[in-house]
Parts: C-alpha cells; structure tokens; sequence
C-alpha cells in the first residue's frame, strides 16, 4: 500500500509528538499537560478536516439495532424484553429521565443530538449539544491508561492516529451507565466495560464510529456496530447550550421581583405537567 507524502510527513510528525509525550510520561514524575509547542499546533492541520457540526443519522440507528442487535446474555435479554414490550405498549421507563449524563458507550450509540470535534495539541475532545455534561475528552498524548482509573461516566479514553483514523480506547467507565438501544431499552454494563472505536471519515461530510463493546457481564460476545454522522453546516445546526436539569423547573418571580426557576409538576416518568396559571 503506497502512502503520499502528506501521509508520510504526518505519520512522522504524529510519531516524535508521540515518542515524546512517551518519554515524558515514562519519566518518574510527569509534567501533565505540559504548554503545547508552536510545532504541536502546526501538526494539527496534517490531521483529516472533521470541523463543522455533526448529527446523527437516526434511520441507521434504527435499522442497525434491528440487523445487528446487542448480543445479551439470557439474563439481560430477559430485562430487555421488559423494557420492549413497556416501550412498545406507550409505557416507556426513560433511562436518561434523572438529568445524568449519556454517557459511554450509549452517546455514541443513540444520542440524536448535535456534536462538534475540537483539535487541540494532545488532546481531541468531543462537545454535544443536549447537556453541559456531554463533554469528552480523548488523550493523544502518549499518556497510557491509569493503573486504577477512577469510574467516570465517559470513562478514560486515549487515542492514536492510524493513518487519517483516530483509534480510541476506553476504560474505567461507571458500571452504572447503559448500554442502550433506545432512550426506554438498555442496562447498566455492570462494569469491566472495554471500548474501542474507530473514527475515520467515509466521504467528504460522513463520518463513522465504528465500536467494538466488550461487556462480560452482560453481553455473550464483543458487539461491533457503527455510528454514521453527516457534517452540517448550514447555521440552524449550530450547537445550542441545552441543560437537562433545566425542563425540571419554570420561570416564575420570588417575593421580591426576582427571576427565579421554581420546582415544575412531572409525572413519575418525568414529564413536565401544566401549569395551574
């Protein structure tokens, strides 16, 4: 397979940044995130152009589910098929109703929400539209997994650039969050969750995520599935601030005059009733 030269001098620069970002972190006590050098920022326009806004093709998300389902082990497809039939009846449960993140692996499987990529030295970190919590970061550094990582909802991601793909490995992530095939139908993984995705561009505006989910003590195997994104750059797809925990309350005036939020009445699965006024 023959490379270009553009190919060759990014591959070349990826590897010194790589080689001493590794060295640094070998060295006893590591300075983390150390100042980005004038070369590390100009590196950053060899990499494949993923700027723009990006969503979600929902009609893949669909039919994948349906073509390619979540291998359940007995036990947790027994659970979803509870979860089915309650959603199918127009009973839905909500798995996200409590204002917590999506997290790892669900955003990057149901989410229907914009994202946008930013490149920085060391670092591609991922932003979405639906909460201020949906922020991940994605090291390039070198910096290897913690030893013990503390479980966050996005969990510890590192990654390398294999040509124009970025390669991303995921760790440490909170037993608690849901592997899903909807925002009604999924489990928590229940821990020792292992991520791996492919990121890489298909076309000029398409993007893919291809995931790898090994998740022993709830699925019978690995499950391969992949996101499709589209760029959009038309201005009504600009990203919005959106606030989850906000639909919990409505605009309403304390004693004094003040603008304030006030508790707002929900049903049980979290929808926001009407107003008496």
């Amino acid at each position: 397979m023959q490379c270009s030269i553009r190919e060759l001098m990014v591959a070349i620069a990826v590897a010194v940044a790589l080689s001493a970002a590794a060295a640094a972190f070998g060295a006893g006590d590591p300075e983390i995130n150390p100042p980005p050098q004038p070369g590390e920022w100009a590196a950053l326009a060899q990499l494949p152009d993923w700027s723009g806004v990006w969503t979600p093709s929902l009609k893949d998300q669909d039919a994948r589910m349906k073509s390619n389902p979540i291998p359940w082990n007995p036990a947790a497809a027994a659970a979803i098929a509870k979860l089915g039939a309650a959603e199918k009846a127009g009973n839905p449960q909500g798995l996200f109703v409590n204002c917590l993140p999506e997290s790892m692996p669900s955003w990057m499987l149901i989410t229907h929400n914009a994202l946008e990529f930013l490149f920085t030295p060391g670092r591609v970190t991922l932003l979405g539209e639906s909460d201020g919590n949906r922020l991940r970061r994605i090291y390039t550094d070198g910096r290897p997994h913690p030893a013990d990582p503390d479980p966050t909802f996005h969990g510890h991601s590192i990654g390398h650039w294999e040509g124009k793909t970025l390669v991303v490995d995921t760790v440490g992530v909170l037993p608690e969050t849901y592997i899903a095939s909807s925002e009604a139908v999924g489990l928590p993984n229940n821990g020792d969750m292992h991520v791996v995705e492919r990121i890489h561009l298909v076309g000029p505006d398409t993007l893919h995520d291809d995931l790898e989910i090994t998740a022993p003590h709830v699925l019978t195997r690995t499950w391969k599935t992949t996101l499709i994104l589209f760029r959009q750059r038309a201005k009504k797809y600009d990203i919005v601030e959106g606030v989850c925990l906000q639909g919990n309350y409505s605009e309403g005036k304390d004693a004094a005059g003040n603008a304030v939020f006030v508790p707002a009445l929900q049903t049980e699965g979290g929808n926001t009733l009407p107003s008496d006024k």
